[in-house]
């Protein structure tokens, strides 16, 4: 092999080679697009909060987040088919986090119902309130529930509302 054509294909390895090992979350990679009618939906009641994605009065909810005031922590329910793992997966901007979780029989759906208990302050959802996405794994698909504009406040006060220094505050 010629020289000048040795270190061309060098310098692709190379290039190949950095690509491979590049994380995941690269700084300036696009954000995902919201979904039209779907939206993260906060409902508060008393001392109790719901932080969902879905479309707004309906059933069609993807993840659900509820908590106490101040408890520090959120239970998260997804719907899931009838072979699940018992676990709730969870990604946002390049963190992933996995959730065991208990599950039931979803009566209305072919399918399961799954819940876990997470931290409030999760990296998880730290990452989630500062890149304005989450997504859920179900079964071997990401799906992905992205703010809309002005939705980014209810995510902020839902885990306001949520950690343990929201005791006494409102």
């Amino acid at each position: 092999m010629r020289p000048r054509a040795l270190s061309s294909l060098l310098a692709a390895t190379a290039s190949l080679a950095a690509c491979a090992t590049a994380p995941s979350a690269t700084p300036g990679r696009a954000a995902p697009v919201p979904i039209d009618g779907y939206d993260w939906i906060l409902h508060r009641d008393g001392d109790d909060a719901r932080l969902s994605y879905g479309v707004a009065e309906s059933d069609d909810v993807r993840l659900a987040l509820d908590c106490a005031r101040g408890a520090g922590s959120v239970a998260l329910t997804v719907l899931a088919g009838p072979d699940a793992a018992p676990e709730i997966v969870l990604e946002s901007g390049g963190e992933t986090e996995s959730f065991i979780a208990n599950s039931e029989e979803d009566l209305l759906h072919d399918g399961l119902i799954l819940t876990a208990e997470a931290d409030a302050d999760s990296p998880i959802f730290q990452r989630f309130r500062r890149t304005g996405w989450l997504a859920a794994r179900r079964g071997g698909t990401l799906e992905v529930y992205a703010t809309h504009p002005g939705s980014g406040e209810r995510v902020d006060g839902f885990f306001d509302f949520c950690g343990r220094d929201a005791r006494s505050t409102d």
